[in-house]
């Protein structure tokens, strides 16, 4: 029978916000500027960790700039986050942008508007011939 959280899960879970806690708070590069960890996914053998992070920034450009100075930064993070969690082997950072806040975001907005539009509409419809 599975546990119903396995070790790679707990572990990665622990190393979010540890992560974010570490981004938020302790680094100091200002390329980076305001950054969300949304996920972290844990090789079986805790040698490598794909951490998931969301940029309130549209411009790909600038996207990609973030992108880079984290991976710049991640010997520096998994070394101050090495010393906050008690493991025998640290992963290795690997840092990919994730656009799915972003995109449920621009969704909700678009479906908003939509309802607006309709309540609108409606509004319109309702009203007798004499006021429109």
């Amino acid at each position: 029978m599975a546990k119903e959280f396995s070790r790679t899960r707990r572990i990665g879970q622990q190393l979010q916000q540890e992560l974010a806690m570490v981004l938020q708070r302790e680094m100091k590069d200002p390329r980076v500027g305001f950054v969300t960890v949304n996920d972290v996914e844990v090789s079986r053998d805790l040698s490598f960790a794909r951490v998931f992070v969301t940029f309130f920034d549209e411009d790909k450009e600038q996207i990609k700039q973030k992108l880079e100075a984290l991976q710049g930064a991640a010997p520096y993070v998994r070394t101050l986050i090495a010393g906050r969690m008690k493991l025998r082997v640290m992963p290795e950072l690997k840092f990919e942008y994730d656009s799915s806040l972003v995109e449920g975001m621009r969704m909700s907005n678009l479906v908003t508007e939509v309802v607006t539009k309709d309540k609108k509409r409606a509004a319109e419809a309702d009203r007798p011939e004499d006021e429109q």
